[in-house]
């Protein structure tokens, strides 16, 4: 997979969701929810779920990956613009955009921008907190 997102501060709060064993999924790639406390990868508008704080192989037998629910990460937005300061949410394969204000009370917010950020441009978020 492409753009997965970098850690700058390191989280402090994890989860641990059910995954396929013939998914591979990469450190730092966004994730989404996919049923009853299960995370694939993200590829579109999703729930937001965490970023992968682990490598999981695939057919490797593992089941469950930890995800980070917070920190402060380099993100690589879709696009369109967001504003310095902007709520941010999935909008594909380790992809963020500016939130819409359904997807503030469905989940699906990933963080808030730390700085403006372009089409196609790395910018960073924090990643769970709105402050």
């Amino acid at each position: 997979m492409t753009n997965e997102a970098q850690c700058i501060e390191t989280p402090t709060e994890f989860m641990r969701y059910t995954v396929a064993d013939g998914t591979g999924i990469a450190i730092g790639t966004l994730l989404k929810l996919s049923g009853d406390n299960t995370a694939i990868a993200s590829s579109g508008a999703d729930v937001f779920a965490g970023i992968a704080w682990e490598e999981k192989t695939a057919s490797d037998g593992i089941t469950e990956i930890t995800a980070a629910l917070n920190g402060v990460w380099d993100i690589t937005n879709a696009t369109a613009s967001i504003t310095l300061g902007g709520i941010c949410s999935l909008s594909g394969a380790n992809l963020i955009k500016q939130a819409t204000e359904a997807e503030m009370v469905t989940g699906a917010i990933v963080g808030k921008v730390l700085e403006a950020a372009a089409a196609s441009e790395v910018v960073r978020v924090r990643v769970g907190r709105l402050m």
